[in-house]
Order: C-alpha cells, then structure tokens, then sequence
C-alpha cells in the first residue's frame, strides 16, 4: 500500500511540470497579491478567528471589498497553521483500511467524518505535529510516509494553511492492538 500511495502524491518542488502547464498557468495578474492589496480592515476578532475586510484592486483594475477569515493563532517559524492526516491502517490478513474521526463541528451543527486533524504548535514540525494529532484523535502510533507543502485548502474564504501528511499505522503492534484516544484541552469529542 505504502508505494500506493507514495506513487500517488506530489509533495515539495517534485510536482511535474512542463513549459505547456506553464504558459497555461501564466496570467498578466500582479506577481503578488499585495502589489493589488489596498487596506486590511479587522471587523472582529475572537481567541481563534477574526473576520476582515480587504479592499483591492482587481486585474481589470476596478478597486473591490472582500471579506475573509483569518487565523489569530498563527505562529513564528511554522511552516503552515495546521496538519492533517491521511492515516493508512495496515495488519496483516486485512485490507488497509483509512481511519476517520467522528467530530461534531459547530459550524456544520452536525457529527462530521474526517481525517485526523490540528494546528501545529510553536517551533512543531509538520510531521511532528501530524504523529501528535494522530496519537491524540486515534489513539493510534504510526510513521509518517510522506508529508506535503503547505496548501491553501478554501483560499476565497480564509488564509488558513495545512500540510497533508501520509501516515502509515502498523496495526500488528502492541501499542496499536487496542488504541484509545487522547483528546487535548477542548478537544472536539
């Protein structure tokens, strides 16, 4: 499964690319979106969020408002705000299997199923952070396989970034016979 599954990934600068991708990829845009950012304009903000309001200047060069979500908990020297997890359960005479967690999500008002998932803590690895929160969600220990870039998951709603990381559990060993969960302080279940 691990080949799979590694076969099936892009991560870091070893996407494929070719001068055609390219050229398509290619806009007259401004390199940056700040050379078109005019104002940022807080409108709230709470211990987790804040709502904003960017006023910018589109390609056509009409000046407009957009309102976005942004991150407080952002931190120094990380890499992106958070982690999640594509866990792969593999043991022996079985199918691998991927585990989800069962979550209640109050902006769903609703259980959702997902992958593992979290921020990554102050001076945390991505890969470090991705074995904490799957420890803590499943129960489970497991080897990272592969661990992409940062990715911007909703970009017209929120500057919010992850890395997606590839996690392979040994389910044949003893510390995985029987996993329980370890939720931190506020955890979702």
């Amino acid at each position: 499964m691990a080949a799979r599954l590694k076969g099936g990934l892009c991560a870091g600068g070893d996407r494929p690319t070719s001068p055609k991708m390219e050229e398509e990829a290619s806009t007259n845009a401004p390199k940056s979106p700040q050379e078109s950012i005019l104002k940022e304009e807080t409108i709230t903000a709470r211990k987790w969020v804040k709502l904003e309001q960017t006023t910018y200047v589109d390609p056509t060069g009409k000046t407009r408002v957009w309102e976005s979500v942004k991150r407080t908990t952002r931190r120094e020297g990380v890499s992106a705000d958070g982690v999640a997890i594509i866990p792969v359960l593999q043991r022996t005479l079985h199918y691998d299997c991927m585990v989800l967690v069962k979550q209640f999500r109050p902006p769903m008002g609703r259980y959702c199923l997902e992958f593992p998932a979290g921020l990554i803590d102050e001076n945390e690895s991505p890969e470090d952070a991705a074995l904490r929160e799957l420890e803590e969600e499943t129960g489970y220990k497991g080897d990272i396989l592969e661990c992409s870039p940062a990715l911007c998951l909703d970009p017209g709603l929120t500057n919010c970034t992850s890395h997606i990381a590839t996690v392979v559990i040994n389910g044949d060993l003893p510390v995985n016979l029987k996993p329980k969960q370890k939720p931190a302080e506020g955890g979702m279940w």
